[in-house]
């Protein structure tokens, strides 16, 4: 897993992250905003038979193949309808040594904001409804949690789901 590319810290004593924040299924996620390489309408996508079940598809972006993940699928959430507000967050991952951009679906994109990663733990290993090894933190903000995700865990290969071997392009 890459460190995060928090900065050092302030004077209140709180290191902070500029994060990419987004809803799934009616819970805040955020992504740091150093890997968000862009924000897209919803693209036409063509399935990939045989493909993982949480990155079963492909889209075109600026004329390159990426494939489209959702992470719904990986944290065991229920699926969704798109809407007017579903959008897909295209970043850039390091994915065994080399770099690779996968989009992301999102039920919406909030905003760009400052979490103070002070104010943040580590995934509980009991009592969570997500894989605890796919959050990598839980911040607290505004009397609410904001998930950090594991993308490393998330795309790592996997002996039954070599989803990371799949991304290449």
């Amino acid at each position: 897993m890459t460190e995060t590319q928090d900065k050092p810290m302030n004077a209140a004593g709180a290191s902070e992250m500029q994060a990419l924040t987004f809803e799934l299924s009616g819970e805040v996620f955020a992504l740091e905003a150093g890997i968000v390489q862009e924000i897209l309408d919803l693209l036409p996508e063509t399935r990939v038979p045989g493909a993982p079940g949480f990155v079963d598809a492909v889209i075109n972006f600026r004329g390159q193949v990426i494939p489209l993940a959702d992470l719904r699928v990986a944290f065991g959430m229920d699926q969704a309808e798109t809407s007017i507000d579903s959008r897909i967050i295209v970043v850039e991952l390091d994915l065994e040594g080399e770099p690779a951009l996968v989009g992301l679906r999102t039920d919406r994109v909030c905003e760009v904001a400052t979490l103070g990663l002070g104010a943040s733990e580590p995934a509980p290993s009991v009592g969570m409804r997500w894989p605890s090894e796919y959050v990598r933190r839980l911040v607290k903000r505004e009397g609410d949690f904001v998930v950090l995700p594991d993308l490393q865990a998330i795309f790592a290969p996997q002996k039954d789901a070599p989803a990371a071997s799949q991304l290449r392009h």
